[in-house]
C-alpha cells in the first residue's frame, strides 16, 4: 500500500522520534493513505513560505494487522474520541500499540471536540455531531524498529504553491 508523508523535507529515513508530542495518536511518524490529504497539510508549510514535500512510501503491511500491535479506528466513535482527548492532553495509551490507523482530529473534528471539552455539549451530542464527518486517513507509526522493518521510501516531489 502507498504511503503518504508531507514535510518541510525529504524524509528517507523516518524516525518516530521526530514527532511532535500530544497529537491524535500521541508520538510518532504520520503517513495518510490518501495523496490529496498529505498535500492539502503541505499546502500550510508553502503559506508560510516554507517548501513542502510529499514523501512516498510502500507501506508492506502485509499480516501485520494480525502480528503487530495495530490499533484501527473505523470510525469517529467514543473509543475514538477519549483516544484523541487522552492523547492530546499528554496520556500514554498510545504506547500500547506498534501503528495506530483512524481518522483525524481535523479543524472541523475538532471544533466539535472543544465545545465537548468546554462543557458547551455533552459526550452524546459530540458523538452524534461526528458520526456526519466522513473520517480521514492517519497512520501513525509508534515503533521505530517496526517503521524500519515495513516502511520502504520510494520518491518524493516539491509541492508548488498552488492549491490542493
Amino acid at each position: 500500500m502507498k504511503l503518504y508523508h508531507g514535510s518541510t523535507q525529504i524524509v528517507e529515513k523516518p524516525l518516530v522520534s521526530y514527532g511532535r508530542d500530544n497529537l491524535d495518536f500521541g508520538k510518532g511518524f504520520y503517513t495518510t493513505n490518501l495523496q490529496e490529504q498529505a498535500e492539502k497539510w503541505v499546502q500550510r508549510f508553502i503559506l508560510l513560505g516554507k517548501k513542502g514535500f510529499i514523501n512516498i512510501y510502500d507501506f508492506q503491511d502485509k499480516d501485520i494487522k494480525e502480528k503487530r500491535r495495530y490499533k484501527i479506528f473505523s470510525e469517529y466513535n467514543e473509543e475514538w474520541l477519549d483516544f484523541i482527548l487522552s492523547c492530546r492532553s499528554g496520556g500514554k495509551d498510545y504506547l500500547s500499540y506498534d501503528i495506530i490507523e483512524g481518522g483525524i482530529a481535523n479543524d472541523k473534528v475538532f471544533n466539535t471536540i472543544e465545545l465537548y471539552l468546554s462543557k458547551l455539549i455533552d459526550k452524546s451530542e459530540a458523538l452524534k455531531r461526528l458520526k456526519f464527518e466522513k473520517p480521514n486517513n492517519q497512520i501513525c507509526f509508534i515503533s521505530q524498529d517496526i517503521l524500519n522493518n515495513v516502511l520502504l521510501y520510494e520518491s518524493a516531489y516539491e509541492l508548488s504553491g498552488k492549491s490542493v
